[in-house]
């Protein structure tokens, strides 16, 4: 369907967005639709895919029975009318983490230099892939889907777009499933150093796990002292890429990759432990892979700097927020998600229109809010702030390590289901150890 790029002017220039369905299998006890919607800049309909080859409709139950499964690409992502650029996110020479004002200086002449490319290939899409342009284009969706209500399955970046668009169209939501929630009710960089102190807890397990687990190439060995070498001896002497189709890696370069390693441990973490072990013999090749492969970065970036306050804007706040990242987190140096797309907006020529958040939203339902007693992208604590905006909400904790627990889970999936079909919340304090 069709939306106006800037909803402030209707008849103005309009964009496409891509939406699949997958009706529900019981047609007859069929409840409604399902939106489905991960983090920033990720193609919910490849995430959808992705889900129906790893299984879903086996394990699903109700929620592919009795639910039309609904995937949108936001504006600027994916298969609806996408933000493009041919200037590179971060080039060799540019550093989230600069040390000196020579160093801030060329990260902040790149960011414009990027933004410049993107304007120029994106227009005025550029200025209108905020959060709540996407919210309108939901409510869009709905009316087009022919739905008096919406249910809403949301997965971090997601959990907040789905709190704005219940705050600017009371009572469409029927339901709110909430994957890792995050908090951005306070200062961007709380965000931050709240995602930094999750992603370093995370690895310190990942690194425990490694000392005994048969699934790791590294057992036994002391995993968090070789990936401290590896980082510092990039940091000497970039480790370069098989093949030489990518520039050879510094140690920031690993640092930044290595978030994404750690949301499904199951999978992820023996991945991480490979890639850890490639790269000390002279390969650093497994670095360069997303392990999301529904993710564009570039098209994380740019609403990443529509939506939030600038947290930094000169050298001397950086070096003060780069020495607490070093606190917080040593391994990782604080090389995580939201801090990498927050330097990505300094200097950044396009004004931010962020959303007030942490008051009360009274248009949305009870939701049903599942948080992983650790993960790499969000603390624990975080999914009972999101909850309190949403009265009558409860936080359901899976003892684990992962995100995209519906997946992950049968005591997830059986909570989720009740949830979804009859609107039963399980018992606010309620743990799953599958």
């Amino acid at each position: 369907m069709r939306v106006p790029v800037d909803w402030s002017r209707p008849g103005g220039e309009q964009l496409e967005l891509a939406l699949v369905r997958r009706p529900a299998d019981d047609q007859a006890r069929r409840v409604g639709a399902l939106m489905l919607n991960n983090g920033v800049g990720r193609s919910a309909i490849e995430q959808l895919r992705l889900a129906v080859r790893a299984g879903l409709p086996h394990i699903a139950g109700d929620m592919t029975k009795r639910f039309d499964l609904v995937a949108l690409d936001p504006r600027g992502v994916g298969r609806s009318t996408p933000i493009r650029c041919a200037e590179p996110l971060r080039p060799a020479g540019v550093s989230y983490f600069p040390d000196d004002r020579r160093a801030f200086q060329k990260l902040v002449t790149h960011n414009r230099a990027l933004a410049r490319d993107c304007v120029r290939r994106n227009g005025e899409l550029m200025a209108n892939v905020d959060i709540t342009s996407v919210a309108r284009d939901v409510e869009a969706v709905r009316k087009g889907l022919g739905e008096r209500q919406l249910n809403w399955y949301g997965i971090l970046y997601s959990n907040l777009l789905g709190r704005t668009y219940a705050d600017l169209f009371p009572g469409r939501l029927r339901t709110m499933y909430l994957d890792t929630a995050l908090d951005n009710t306070g200062s961007p960089l709380r965000r931050i150093f709240n995602e930094a102190s999750a992603a370093e807890q995370s690895f310190n397990r990942f690194a425990a796990w490694c000392t005994h687990s048969d699934d790791c190439v590294l057992k036994g060995r002391d995993v968090a002292a070789e990936y401290d070498a590896l980082v510092a001896r990039a940091d000497r002497d970039p480790i370069p890429v098989a093949g030489g189709a990518h520039r050879p890696l510094t140690g920031e370069d690993i640092r930044v990759a290595t978030q994404e390693f750690m949301n499904v441990s199951f999978i992820q973490w023996p991945e991480l432990a490979k890639a850890i072990a490639k790269a000390q013999a002279g390969d650093a090749s497994e670095f360069t892979r997303n392990p999301d492969r529904t993710l564009d970065l570039v098209q994380a970036q740019v609403p990443t700097c529509l939506d939030s306050a600038r947290p930094v804007r000169t050298f001397q706040q950086v070096a003060w927020v780069r020495k607490r990242l070093a606190e917080i987190s040593p391994h990782l140096g604080g090389a995580v998600s939201s801090w990498n797309r927050y330097a990505g907006c300094i200097g950044w020529p396009i004004d931010a229109k962020p959303v007030d958040s942490g008051g009360k939203v009274g248009g949305a339902p009870p939701a049903l809010v599942v948080q992983s007693t650790h993960q790499a992208l969000a603390l624990h604590s975080e999914g009972r702030v999101l909850a309190s905006q949403l009265p009558g909400s409860v936080v359901l904790s899976r003892d684990g390590d992962d995100y995209s627990m519906f997946m992950v889970s049968k005591c997830v999936r059986d909570a989720a289901n009740r949830y979804l079909t009859d609107r039963v919340l399980p018992k606010p304090g309620t743990v799953c150890t599958d």
